[in-house]
């Protein structure tokens, strides 16, 4: 896995997304993230947002994610916001928005290694739009949650293995030893 080619997508790791079911997940992103920065390999932060009037809130009444609070990065994010190749905010599931598909275009990037909250939404259809698209999306299974609990979680990452293939799921062992960012800090 080639680090100049291969960009950290961290989807949405925002104060509305952490929950009991999700807070455990940010140590082992801080770790990808500083194995990442050890490898001077890209990394991508997305906000997600819920603008009034958007699908999320007119067809399953959902209308989280609207204040800058719930929007906010988690705090132990925001040192790595001044290093990342790009913010981007999105006000649907995937990365896969007009600007964050041009974003991926222009940078060149293969491959896609992907890490969050939440594993069987904006993760899931993140990295189902990558492979799509054409390119190769990697699941840090550790390194992703649900707000919604480990069986959705679990189901993610088993639709997952059979539409993006098994060997797309990864742990971030695995991926910081293939980036070269090994060093990152262990939890």
């Amino acid at each position: 896995m080639d680090p100049r080619t291969t960009a950290l997508i961290v989807v949405d790791v925002q104060h509305g997304f952490i929950n009991r079911h999700s807070q455990g997940v940010v140590p082992a992103i801080v770790r990808l993230l500083e194995g990442w920065r050890a490898a001077d390999a890209p990394v991508v932060l997305t906000r997600f947002h819920n603008p009034p009037g958007s699908p999320y809130e007119t067809i399953t009444g959902w209308t989280k994610l609207r204040s800058e609070q719930e929007q906010a990065l988690v705090d132990d994010l925001v040192p790595f916001i001044g290093t990342a190749a790009a913010v981007l905010d999105k006000a649907q599931a995937s990365v896969f928005t007009p600007e964050g598909a041009q974003l991926l275009r222009d940078s060149g990037w293969t491959d896609l290694a992907l890490c969050g909250i939440d594993t069987d939404a904006c993760v899931y259809d993140s990295a189902t739009d990558a492979y799509q698209a054409g390119y190769r999306p990697w699941i840090v299974v550790d390194a992703c949650a649900s707000t919604g609990g480990r069986q959705y979680h679990d189901a993610a990452l088993l639709l997952a293995a059979r539409n993006i293939g098994a060997g797309q799921l990864v742990t971030s062992d695995t991926i910081l030893a293939q980036i070269g960012g090994s060093q990152g800090a262990h939890t």
